[in-house]
């Protein structure tokens, strides 16, 4: 009897030692890593299909109602149809090496389905342009198209569109560094030297911002030093129609 009140007590201390470990593993405390979550990336960049093959993407916007003016015989009727309808849309989503760049890699999907390409109608106002865009630099992304498209909406929305160039009712002829420094005011973290603005001979083309894989903003010497618009001002037509 004595032996099995004994052999009682040991199995009866035993689970309460096992049920005061499971307490104590349970309540880890408040500084641990795996309650802040270090080790994993952050849920945004969890959320982002990582491209590979490249170094950096390059988010290109487009001022559209220059597009449509200074092309007016060529621009693609959708994007231009009723006058000039868009401000700042998406020309497009390009991987970068640190010096140079890949465009038209091989691919079996050459095309982008219909239904596909007028889901990002909102922000790439042509089909042609989004099937462009896939061929060209989609294809060099290490993504698929499903992914590719879901990273460009990401890295769009990444990005604040400074108010005053939402929408334009008149010309304006704005010095480049302007309209640069708007971007950098509106967007904290954008470096001085991950942003440039590109011009032709008269008109304000686009806003070019360097992201890396997982969306964060990054310097970009050779993509700012390259593309930079040199006039002193340029031409931004309004936005008409719609």
């Amino acid at each position: 009897m004595l032996l099995n009140a004994r052999s009682k007590r040991s199995r009866v201390a035993a689970a309460l030692g096992v049920a005061l470990l499971a307490v104590v593993a349970g309540c880890k405390p408040s500084g641990s890593s795996e309650q802040k979550g270090e080790g994993t990336p952050p849920a945004s960049a969890s959320a982002v299909p990582m491209g590979s093959g490249f170094d950096f993407y390059v988010l290109s916007l487009s001022w559209s109602p220059s597009y449509c003016e200074a092309d007016e015989q060529e621009a693609n009727s959708q994007q231009c149809r009723g006058g000039r309808p868009y401000a700042f849309v998406v020309h497009g989503l390009w991987p970068q090496y640190e010096r140079g760049y890949p465009q038209d890699c091989p691919t079996n999907r050459p095309r982008v389905p219909g239904p596909k390409a007028r889901n990002l109608l909102d922000i790439m106002p042509a089909i042609g342009l989004v099937g462009h865009e896939w061929r060209k630099h989609g294809t060099c992304s290490g993504l698929s198209q499903q992914d590719y498209f879901k990273v460009l909406r990401a890295a769009r929305e990444r990005v604040n569109i400074p108010p005053e160039y939402r929408r334009l009712d008149d010309y304006l002829t704005p010095d480049p560094l302007d309209v640069e420094r708007a971007f950098l005011r509106d967007n904290p973290g954008i470096p001085a030297d991950g942003i440039a603005v590109t011009c032709d001979r008269r008109y304000l083309r686009e806003v070019r911002i360097c992201m890396t894989k997982d969306l964060s903003f990054r310097q970009c010497d050779e993509v700012d030093r390259r593309d930079a618009c040199r006039l002193p001002k340029v031409v931004m037509p309004p936005v008409r129609g719609g």
